[in-house]
């Protein structure tokens, strides 16, 4: 089966830039037929499933969020993608193995960030309790990354993070954007949803990605003052 670049970048949750930019970059198997972008989705699904990214051709986005602002917290999570079983032993390592498995960060750039990631970590733990940790560099990725993104990292195995409440960390959220306020804006959002303990249960699950965009969406509408479920 092929698909068009419109129905590709649906699939993957990535702006249509994004995408445009990866075949550029050779980063992504596709076929060129004049000018346009053929893609094999049986190559692409597989590519995708190497990258622990999210492909879903029959339903690309969480209902009720097809028109969704950079801003959105669901966006944001939709673009960075899930990633499971992240192996690792202690923050670095499992940092590195995170880093490493990006395919939204150019590999160029993928030493820097993993740097300033620790850099982060060596001022103080963004392990926030409860075994869920918040990695982010201090400063904006605007070389590098156009949309923010929030990319989720269920651990292979629970490690020590020196959180504030010592708890080992089960589940990463590396928080990557453009702008200082969209990083604060997203790790307010973000944070609101961590304070539910309930929420909190379901993450311990590990949930496949469409199911973890869906209890976002139920928080970020709670936020914006909309009849939640």
């Amino acid at each position: 089966m092929e698909l068009e670049f419109d129905k590709t970048a649906q699939s993957l949750g990535l702006p249509q830039e994004t995408l445009d930019r990866w075949i550029r970059q050779g980063r992504i198997p596709v076929h060129k037929q004049g000018a346009f972008c053929i893609f094999s989705r049986s190559k692409v699904e597989k590519w995708a499933a190497q990258r622990k990214l999210t492909f879903d051709l029959q339903d690309a986005t969480v209902p009720g969020t097809k028109q969704l602002s950079p801003e959105s917290l669901v966006a944001a999570m939709q673009y960075g993608g899930v990633m499971h079983d992240v192996a690792g032993d202690d923050a670095h390592s499992a940092l590195t193995a995170a880093v490493d498995l990006l395919a939204i960060v150019p590999a160029e750039f993928k030493e820097e960030l993993l740097e300033r990631l620790i850099a982060r970590e060596a001022l103080s733990s963004t392990g926030i309790g409860k075994g869920v940790a918040i990695p982010h560099p201090r400063t904006p990725l605007a070389e590098a990354l156009e949309t923010p993104a929030i990319v989720t990292c269920f651990l292979k195995k629970p490690i020590d993070f020196d959180a504030i409440d010592d708890r080992p960390v089960f589940a990463m959220f590396l928080i990557l954007s453009p702008h200082v306020k969209i990083h604060l804006h997203l790790l307010s959002r973000l944070a609101y949803c961590l304070r539910s303990d309930a929420f909190v249960a379901f993450l311990e699950k590990a949930p496949e990605p469409e199911k973890l965009q869906a209890k976002i969406a139920e928080f970020e509408a709670q936020l914006d003052g909309k009849d939640g479920p």
